[in-house]
């Protein structure tokens, strides 16, 4: 059985919708805000010896020199045009023309697979913050796979079932303080449940429990349509919550216009375990379907 036999219509828009602001969101953020390119191309003892074998000079002077920001600038726009792109192919793509683009979602999974990277260099290469963006680094390939109506949906929900654990997951060894918890998630506590430091901190932690537990319980049969829902649910919670903690009522269109971004390319964290419970349900219904006949 596959998805065209499954007629799950829903489970191809969900993953569609959650494709399309995904690449939304990261080329606003490449085109009007930054991404962390700066944490590879400026650091000494990764590219050193590559800068000054290709360009000569001092490493001071390479740091500090007005055209290498503009080079790196203008590699983030260009990634940031890529990403535009893709968003507006992921809107109008149709199925019958899906094999012609799998070069580009491939493209899109390696360079967003690459963000996470810049972002783990960032964090002091904590494997945990690479694992965090699993969602959105297999989502462009999961979306593909589902316009060409060949993968099997229990393989797809497996594949899926992964990505939304070790997105999780990772979350969770930053809420529970196996990293160093995060300020910005104290202060989105603070600022929208009015509580104190002491409090946040321990909301925290048992949010990371559960984050925890809930990757177990994917893959337990009789409570993986719970996790799936109760992922869902937390996952559009924590999207909307980077925009909800800094909004400003006096200055809500510059409020927007400086932290929707982080929404869009999150939200996915939400629609990816609800096309993977839809899936779920479908399947469930079909084998009720087969043993009653």
């Amino acid at each position: 059985m596959n998805l065209k036999q499954s007629n799950n219509r829903l489970v191809h828009v969900t993953l569609r919708l959650a494709t399309f602001l995904l690449f939304a969101g990261r080329a606003w953020q490449h085109l009007f805000w930054d991404a962390p390119f700066r944490a590879l191309l400026w650091d000494q003892k990764t590219m050193e010896a590559i800068v000054l074998f290709f360009r000569g000079g001092t490493w001071q002077e390479y740091v500090t020199s007005p055209v290498t920001d503009r080079y790196i600038q203008t590699t983030i726009t260009v990634f940031g045009i890529f990403y535009a792109l893709m968003a507006l192919v992921t809107l109008f793509i149709h199925s019958r023309h899906v094999k012609r683009f799998l070069w580009l979602y491939i493209l899109s999974s390696v360079s967003l697979a690459f963000l996470s990277f810049l972002y783990t260099m960032e964090k002091f290469y904590h494997v945990g913050q690479f694992f965090e963006y699993a969602i959105q680094i297999i989502l462009p390939l999961l979306f593909w796979y589902t316009l060409t109506q060949r993968m099997n949906p229990g393989r797809l929900l497996l594949v899926m079932k992964i990505a939304i654990a070790l997105t999780f997951s990772a979350h969770g060894l930053y809420a529970t303080g196996f990293y160093p918890q995060p300020g910005v998630f104290v202060d989105m506590f603070i600022s929208i449940l009015l509580v104190s430091e002491t409090a946040a901190v321990k909301m925290l932690f048992v949010a990371g429990i559960l984050d925890f537990v809930v990757s177990v319980a994917l893959f337990i049969p009789r409570l993986a349509k719970y996790a799936l829902l109760y992922a869902a649910l937390w996952g559009g919670l924590t999207a909307v919550a980077r925009t909800w903690a800094n909004f400003y009522f006096d200055f809500p269109l510059n409020s927007l216009y400086q932290n929707l971004y982080e929404i869009l390319y999150r939200l996915p964290h939400m629609l990816v375990p609800l096309a993977a419970f839809f899936i779920l349900r479908k399947l469930k219904e079909t084998r009720r379907l087969h043993a009653a006949q």
